[in-house]
C-alpha cells in the first residue's frame, strides 16, 4: 500500500492508496512552517493514515510527496518552496531513514497531473495524453502522455504561467507584462481587485453579475488567460484533454462556462483552431478530489534510473 501527500502551503492532504490505485484511506491536517515543521507534518499524516485503517492492513511500501517549488528530476531535493519556508530540503534523507521507506518528491502540480491521469484515465479508456492546467494562486500545468509525466530537462515542462500573451497586459510578478498568471492567477486577481474579501475571486465573480465595470474586467481577464493556457497546451502538446483544477475551479460552471465561451470566441475567426474543438477539451476536476495527493502515491510505482515515471 504506497502513500501520497500533498504538503500545501497551509494543509496537507494524505491518502493511502492500495494495489489496485484505491484510496483506502484519507486524512487532513495544517502544515507546518520551515523544513522541520514540514518534516513533522509528513512523519505525522503518515501516523494518521495508519492509525485510521484496520490492524491487518496491508503495510505501507513508499511514500510520495508533492510539494510546492522546484523538484530536479530524479531527486527528492525542493527548493525555492516559498510559501513553506523551505530554501532547500531533501525530504527523502529526512524522512527516508525514520520511517524505513522509500520517498518519491515532485512538484505539487505535476503529482495532481498525475493523478488527474488517473482519475480521468479510469472513466475514459480512449485518454492517452492529458494536460492538468492548476489555477491557484499563480498557474501551472502538468503533462502526462501515456501515463508518463513530463518534466523536461530541467523540471519545468508545463510552467505556462509566465508566457506573455498581452504585452500591454497587466504587470506580472516575474516582470513581464500581461503574463497567463498575471491574467488569470488568483493571487494577481485578489490584488488588483483589492477589497481584502476572504475568496476574493469569487466577490470578483459576485461583483460582475451585479454589473461592477472593474470586476467585469477582471473576471473577463481571468476567463482570456486560463484560454490562452489552453491554446498553448493543446497546441504545443496536443493533448486529448485539458483538466482544470486548483482554488480558483471552486467558482464551478460559472468559470468553466467562461473560458469555454472564450476558446470559442478565438475560433470563430479561425477554421484550423475550429477543428481542434479546443472548448470540447476542457474539463474540470471534481470539488474536494485528492489528485494532487493520489499523484503523489502513484509516485513510487516505478521509476526509471532517470527518475521518470515509468507507465504502470
Amino acid at each position: 500500500m504506497r502513500v501520497g501527500l500533498d504538503v500545501g502551503g497551509t494543509k496537507t492532504d494524505a491518502v493511502a492508496v492500495d494495489d489496485s490505485g484505491t484510496v483506502v484511506a484519507r486524512v487532513r491536517l495544517a502544515t507546518g512552517q520551515g523544513p522541520q515543521a514540514v518534516i513533522a507534518t509528513v512523519l505525522e499524516a503518515v501516523r494518521a493514515l495508519r492509525e485510521s485503517l484496520d490492524a491487518g492492513a496491508a503495510p505501507f511500501t513508499s511514500i510520495g510527496i508533492g510539494i510546492p517549488g522546484q523538484v530536479m528530476p530524479g531527486t527528492t531535493r525542493v527548493t525555492h518552496a516559498v510559501n513553506l519556508g523551505i530554501d532547500d530540503l531533501d525530504l527523502a534523507a529526512a524522512i527516508s531513514p525514520v520511517l524505513s521507506l522509500p520517498v518519491y518528491v515532485e512538484n505539487d502540480v505535476k503529482a495532481a497531473a498525475l493523478g488527474a491521469y488517473a482519475l480521468h484515465g479510469a472513466a475514459s479508456q480512449s485518454l492517452s495524453s492529458m494536460a492538468y492546467l492548476n489555477l491557484g494562486t499563480g498557474i501551472a500545468a502538468g503533462i502526462v502522455e501515456d501515463g508518463v509525466l513530463a518534466r523536461g530537462r530541467h523540471g519545468s515542462a508545463g510552467e505556462v504561467g509566465h508566457i506573455s500573451v498581452d504585452p500591454a497586459g497587466p504587470l506580472c510578478r516575474c516582470g513581464q507584462h500581461g503574463c497567463i498568471e498575471a491574467l488569470a492567477g488568483g493571487g494577481a486577481i485578489a490584488q488588483r481587485w483589492g477589497t481584502g474579501a476572504a475568496l476574493p475571486v469569487k466577490d470578483v465573480f459576485d461583483a460582475s453579475d451585479a454589473g461592477d465595470p472593474l470586476a467585469q474586467s477582471l473576471r473577463a481577464g481571468l476567463a482570456a488567460g486560463a484560454a490562452a493556457a489552453v491554446r498553448v497546451l493543446v497546441l504545443t502538446v496536443d493533448v486529448d484533454t485539458v483538466v482544470l483544477g486548483g482554488g480558483v475551479t471552486n467558482l464551478g460552471d460559472a468559470l468553466l462556462s467562461d473560458i469555454r465561451a472564450q476558446l470559442d470566441a478565438s475560433a470563430a475567426a479561425s477554421p484550423f483552431l475550429r477543428s481542434l474543438c479546443l472548448s470540447e477539451r476542457v474539463a474540470l476536476l471534481p470539488l474536494g478530489s485528492p489528485a494532487a495527493a493520489l499523484g503523489a502515491a502513484l509516485l513510487g510505482e516505478a521509476r526509471t534510473p532517470e527518475g521518470v515515471l515509468a507507465h504502470g
